[in-house]
């Protein structure tokens, strides 16, 4: 039987993100700063841009009983603190081959490929996309990583393409109103201790 996106979504427990051109837009800026110190050197600080929806839709994802994560080849303090603010179970940074990340992850909680979803936009998610239960791709996804994608978000990287593909599985599974609402509920305090960023503050 051939399954469609929305019953491999019914499936997903933990739903896992790239980083570039996913959870930001693909662009990578990076600012000289003069040492404090005084000495010749410079160092170059990474900034990413990331989408306040997507941090709401981590939220609605821990809501409807999902865990989160990333995995990215780069290696930045922007993701460390990003991922620190939504209070992700994984961060995995350096990983040229994700399929190792996601069998620790495997491994660690006791899912299967079919419990895990993959949201990607390059060719090095690839791997991953062929194994998980459900792959998804940005609207602006290479066309070989989109042709592969159970599910193509209407959203780019960067602009809610996060938040599309969690509201996809919410709405699959039936509880995407009911995770809404709970986000909105002043009595719920796991909203108000989500996503609350700190700035430049990584300790």
């Amino acid at each position: 039987m051939t399954l469609t996106a929305q019953d491999r979504a019914r499936r997903i427990k933990i739903i896992l993100f790239d980083v570039d051109g996913v959870l930001t837009d693909g662009g990578i800026w990076f600012l000289p700063v003069p040492p404090a110190d005084g000495t010749a050197a410079t160092k170059l600080v990474e900034f990413k841009g990331y989408s306040a929806h997507d941090g709401a839709g981590i939220t609605l994802a821990r809501l409807g009983g999902m865990k989160c994560g990333v995995i990215t080849k780069r290696i930045s303090d922007s993701v460390a603190l990003r991922a620190r603010d939504l209070k992700m179970e994984f961060v995995y940074q350096g990983q040229a081959f994700k399929m190792k990340a996601v069998r620790e992850i495997m491994e660690k909680e006791g899912v299967t490929l079919d419990e895990i979803a993959y949201v990607g936009d390059d060719v090095i998610d690839l791997p991953v996309m062929r194994e998980v239960g459900l792959a998804v791709a940005v609207e602006n996804a290479r066309r070989e990583v989109k042709a592969e994608a159970h599910y193509v978000t209407p959203s780019k990287g960067g602009s809610g393409a996060g938040r599309d593909a969690i509201e996809f599985i919410l709405a699959a599974k039936g509880i995407l109103a009911k995770c809404i609402a709970a986000s909105i509920d002043e009595s719920n305090p796991m909203p108000a201790s989500m996503d609350i960023g700190r700035g430049g503050d990584l300790k």
